[in-house]
């Protein structure tokens, strides 16, 4: 049985492996938080095709096991920041960062209490499969706007095209120039989702 694999040149552990069973016996994600999410690799590849500049600071909001942040980490120099909620994400996440060699910050804050202030260090705000509830579309989209009013210059959220993505993205396209688009990957596997990618332009919006 299959119990790692690389792919857009990051290691990922599955759950067969010793030390994700180990993990799973210590820490219990309570938020849905207990397995790798697909969205994260639709992330991967858009990066991987269309780039971030090196040694951006990154926030991964929602971060999970923090996949798409040890990727922006390792293939893009990026500073990141992974940010979630529940507090019994992080040891999955300081695993797979170890074994990949970057250096991931942890804060363990839910949506509604990232600040402005906070928003104002940080280059890009991504997020995988963050929108899984209606509750979440009012704090995810006030996430964003108040990112891109502290002069964040990118935004990218993916999503298998859930409902209240699809809100999310209506609600902020209203407001701000950007676009919700279809992407794909095969790499792990075949993956379709959807992209909400929002620009700062240099002033800021």
């Amino acid at each position: 049985m299959r119990k790692e694999f690389m792919a857009h040149g990051i290691r990922v552990l599955l759950s067969q492996h010793p030390d994700v069973r180990r993990l799973k016996r210590e820490s219990i994600p309570i938020m849905h938080g207990n397995k790798i999410w697909s969205s994260s690799w639709l992330l991967m590849d858009y990066l991987t095709r269309e780039g971030l500049p090196g040694g951006s600071r990154v926030l991964e909001a929602g971060c999970g096991w923090g996949l798409a942040g040890i990727y922006c980490a390792k293939r893009h120099q990026a500073r990141v920041t992974g940010v979630d909620a529940d507090g019994d994400v992080f040891p999955y996440l300081r695993l797979h960062a170890e074994i990949n060699g970057v250096e991931i910050h942890e804060l363990r804050r839910d949506f509604t209490r990232i600040t402005t202030a906070f928003l104002r260090g940080f280059d890009a705000l991504i997020a995988a499969d963050v929108c899984f509830w209606d509750e979440l579309v009012p704090p995810i989209r006030n996430l964003v706007l108040r990112a891109l009013r502290a002069g964040v210059k990118m935004v990218l959220i993916a999503d298998p095209g859930r409902p209240p993505f699809e809100a999310v993205a209506e609600t902020i396209l209203k407001k701000r120039d950007g676009e919700a688009m279809e992407w794909s990957t095969n790499h792990p596997r075949r993956i379709r989702g959807r992209i909400l990618k929002i620009e700062n332009g240099p002033g800021g919006p």
